[in-house]
């Protein structure tokens, strides 16, 4: 055994450092937290967006427009897409429940079908809106479509 390769016994060092045990510990006095001011009193807990006194972001940043909170939010699919569906598993009905078993929307999801792509299935489409252009192209195809 040489000097360079001695190490303490296992479990002998203690991972945690004791805080308030006196001066000659070096973790006394003020245990760590400093002198005076917020943090080295006990209870504190920083508020959210405190930002030590000056203006907080949250403040400083200017908000306009407006936010509808009764605004519906659609989960939009494309006739191409649709298309490639049909194509695929060929179904007699395309609604929420064929497009969720297919990872296309999710649970919740409303479903508004645009016309971008080409459709030529003769298919019944529902769902919950449907932009002129697509309602045409499936009406066109022979399909229906359906307005849930």
């Amino acid at each position: 055994m040489k000097l360079n390769q001695l190490r303490p016994a296992k479990g002998s060092i203690k991972s945690r450092k004791r805080i308030g045990r006196g001066q000659g510990s070096g973790r006394g006095g003020t245990s760590t937290r400093g002198h005076k001011g917020a943090q080295s009193r006990s209870g504190y807990s920083k508020k959210i967006g405190f930002e030590g006194g000056q203006m907080p972001i949250q403040r400083r940043v200017p908000k306009f427009g407006f936010n509808n909170p009764n605004r519906v939010e659609y989960k939009v699919i494309n006739l191409e897409r649709l298309q490639k569906l049909v194509e695929a598993y060929s179904p007699e009905v395309i609604d929420p429940a064929f497009l969720l078993e297919h990872g296309q929307v999710g649970k919740k999801d409303r479903i508004k079908i645009l016309g971008q792509g080409e459709f030529t299935a003769k298919t019944e489409v529902k769902a919950h809106a449907f932009s002129g252009s697509a309602k045409e192209a499936i009406e066109k195809s022979g399909g229906t479509a359906t307005v849930l």
